[in-house]
């Protein structure tokens, strides 16, 4: 059951950083040149290669204790960023991650860019653009895959999920040849802060030296309680943008556009009496 969970985990993590790096790669392809875009993919594949062969036995070697402890508090930091955005977008008080138009902004700058050949490369920009998309968006995924990985002792589900993931977006995103706008990322980013924060208190807490109840059981009891807290709290943001809605009604008691009106003062014209008319200027035959 925990490595079916590791792996829909890893796997939603990485495929919402897979819709990212899509949408830079469609619009330095569709806009540039797709040469230039393929040759800064696989610069960046490069990369991160080498990261994951100098990380991975490096990470080995540190005692499991002190790993969990600090990889715990790392995914507990990211979890509550990734949540804390997903509430405030779910509520309103921040403005919802939009595809379409974030590659709408890429492709008028692949527009403007002036073209020019450099190192072998017909297209240059578009060759950056490229490598800077998939190279972090793609460190994000070897963080989420080490971390989860070595932790659970599970480094081939970690693997397994995350190139599901990228291939599943790959493969949509090709087929479509448009950027992944239908994708419910928000949700996707709220379902990952949840389980990044319940795997992250997990470690944290173990690398610390507490033995949880029925060990890594414990984490189908935790996960439900990160999300039963971020629900509330999503409900509770709700509710008071429902009451200052509410208060800025201009119907509302206070409210600076009723002052005017004399049935909101309370004046003649809400006791039912005529308004009194200023007196005529007296005209003298």
């Amino acid at each position: 059951m925990n490595e079916l969970v590791l792996a829909l985990t890893v796997f939603v993590a990485c495929a919402v950083e897979a819709v990212e790096a899509l949408t830079i790669v469609l619009a330095a392809g569709l806009t540039r040149e797709w040469r230039s875009t393929f040759q800064g993919m696989a610069a960046a594949l490069v990369v991160l290669a080498i990261v994951v062969a100098a990380l991975g036995p490096a990470l080995t070697l540190i005692p499991i204790s002190a790993l969990r402890l600090v990889i715990g508090a790392l995914l507990a930091i990211f979890g509550l960023m990734w949540l804390r955005k997903a509430i405030l977008r779910a509520t309103g008080h921040k403005a919802l991650h939009d595809e379409a138009s974030a590659y709408l902004r890429e492709v008028e700058a692949a527009k403007a860019a002036e073209r020019r050949s450099r190192r072998g490369v017909n297209d240059w920009y578009a060759f950056t653009l490229a490598f800077k998309g998939v190279l972090l968006e793609g460190l994000e995924v070897v963080f989420i895959v080490l971390t989860f990985g070595i932790n659970q002792g599970s480094i081939w589900i970690a693997v397994i999920g995350a190139a599901a993931a990228v291939i599943v977006i790959a493969g949509v995103g090709i087929a479509a040849r448009a950027p992944l706008a239908r994708v419910p990322e928000n949700a996707m980013k709220f379902s990952v802060g949840i389980m990044l924060t319940s795997f992250g208190t997990f470690w944290g807490a173990e690398g610390a030296g507490v033995h949880w109840p029925g060990s890594d059981a414990s984490l189908l009891g935790l996960i439900p309680a990160v999300a039963l807290v971020a629900l509330g709290y999503t409900a509770l943001l709700r509710h008071g943008s429902a009451g200052l809605a509410a208060v800025g009604d201009p119907a509302a008691v206070g409210d600076p556009a009723a002052v005017g009106d004399p049935a909101a003062m309370g004046g003649p014209a809400a006791m039912g009496e005529p308004a009194v008319e200023p007196a005529q200027p007296s005209r003298k035959p």
